[in-house]
């Protein structure tokens, strides 16, 4: 089942995804650039359609519980991230972006990556909407294709998702999505 958000809940979505791109494109160097074109409510978590993601999982805590949430990223565009946070030249980069075996030093990279994805979404809820939860990175897995990330998530459950079309660096767009849990304090 899906249904609109919110105005305040894909405000939320478009400020989390604009200050991680805006934190990644200082840290790495390169651009990265979101254009949400989608948000909604679902009751089931939705996938990464055709290629491996990487699933960057955050938890949101709240005086009722940690709740959770992720942003999937495909993995080229995940380890072109990882790369450049590690400032790997173009060249290398592109070389990179095909592998499927991540070797240690890119795990590292990938997880540092994920750090900064969970400060920034901790950033911009408390500037959105106020300190009504914390925010912090629960690590990185990856996802085969068209299957959905794992979660800590009651299936039926309501999740915001929010879908933006994205670019990093030269390379061609990607579609990335973040999954948000219902907060409370959030209208």
């Amino acid at each position: 089942m899906t249904e609109s958000c919110t105005d305040v809940e894909a405000q939320l979505v478009g400020e989390i995804l604009h200050r991680v791109a805006a934190d990644l494109s200082m840290i790495t160097d390169r651009e990265l650039t979101v254009n949400v074109h989608k948000t909604e409510h679902v009751t089931a978590r939705p996938a990464g359609k055709g290629k491996i993601h990487i699933s960057f999982r955050l938890g949101f805590e709240q005086p009722d519980g940690l709740k959770h949430g992720c942003l999937l990223i495909p993995l080229p565009d995940a380890i072109s991230l990882a790369c450049y946070l590690m400032m790997v030249p173009d060249d290398g980069v592109k070389a990179k972006r095909s592998v499927k075996d991540l070797d240690g030093t890119l795990k590292d990279a990938m997880l540092e990556v994920g750090n900064f994805i969970g400060g920034a979404a901790d950033a911009a809820l408390r500037e959105s909407v106020g300190a009504i939860a914390k925010v912090r990175s629960e690590g990185c897995q990856g996802v085969r294709p068209d299957v959905r990330p794992a979660l800590l998530y009651n299936e039926g459950d309501t999740l915001v998702v929010g879908r933006a079309k994205s670019k990093i660096h030269e390379f061609p767009e990607f579609e990335m999505l973040v999954m948000l849990p219902q907060l409370t304090g959030v209208e």
